[in-house]
């Protein structure tokens, strides 16, 4: 009798406890979301000095800062997994001869953001993001806008020479030292016009005015590259 009584007197007790609206739907403690998830994959497989883990941090951030201070929000989900992806077809094995890094990209994003736990309702709008990252398309959207600028910001300044310093070829094999200052000039030439939004034409005399400085400079100290 006492046992039972016991038993009814828990039963009643664990009928009085409600958990918080939306637990039972949050992921366990210590389990990763789909940030971390997207992250650690960036964090493995993108290994480029160029384009890279680092420069999808910066993407983002940049981004990011950029809204800010045009006072335009953005949704995070589809900033954050645009920036940490759109150069994902530029590795092994996600490229595809002949076709554009940036829509590879735009077509197979999905493929990882599945079962992460991403709001795969705004795939679509990750897709657009990626398409345009690049600074001569045409963004859409306040997401792939900020994503852009951000990336053709990435190409100006002192930022912009140690990407591409990186690709050189320690060595002695292709690209030399020399043979990457024309893709500089190029950045310098093409970059700057196609920054779109506010705040990243704000930041555009700056980075530029870095990069001329730069390439000026070097000419100088290398006899016009012979000693390169």
């Amino acid at each position: 009798m006492i046992r039972g009584f016991l038993i009814l007197c828990l039963g009643a007790a664990l009928a009085l406890i409600r958990l918080p609206a939306g637990l039972a739907d949050t992921p366990a403690a210590g389990s990763q979301d789909w940030h971390s998830v997207v992250s650690q994959f960036a964090r493995e497989h993108f290994k480029n000095p160029a384009w890279g883990f680092s420069h999808c941090q910066r993407d983002y951030e940049l981004a990011r800062q950029l809204a800010a201070a045009d006072h335009v929000k953005l949704d995070d989900d589809v900033l954050y997994a645009a920036a940490y992806l759109h150069d994902m077809a530029a590795f092994e094995p996600w490229e595809k001869s002949g076709v554009d890094h940036a829509d590879r990209a735009a077509e197979i994003v999905d493929t990882v953001l599945r079962n992460t736990g991403f709001p795969m309702r705004k795939v679509d709008a990750v897709r657009g993001a990626i398409r345009t990252h690049m600074f001569d398309r045409e963004p859409v959207g306040p997401e792939a806008l900020y994503l852009h600028d951000a990336d053709a910001l990435d190409w100006l300044g002192a930022i912009g020479v140690a990407r591409i310093f990186g690709l050189v070829d320690s060595n002695g094999g292709q690209p030399s030292g020399p043979e990457v200052v024309p893709m500089l000039e190029s950045n310098l030439a093409k970059v700057p016009a196609r920054v779109l939004s506010p705040a990243g034409k704000a930041r555009v005399p700056e980075r530029s005015g870095q990069l001329e400085r730069y390439l000026r400079e070097l000419r100088e100290q290398t006899d016009n590259l012979r000693l390169l």
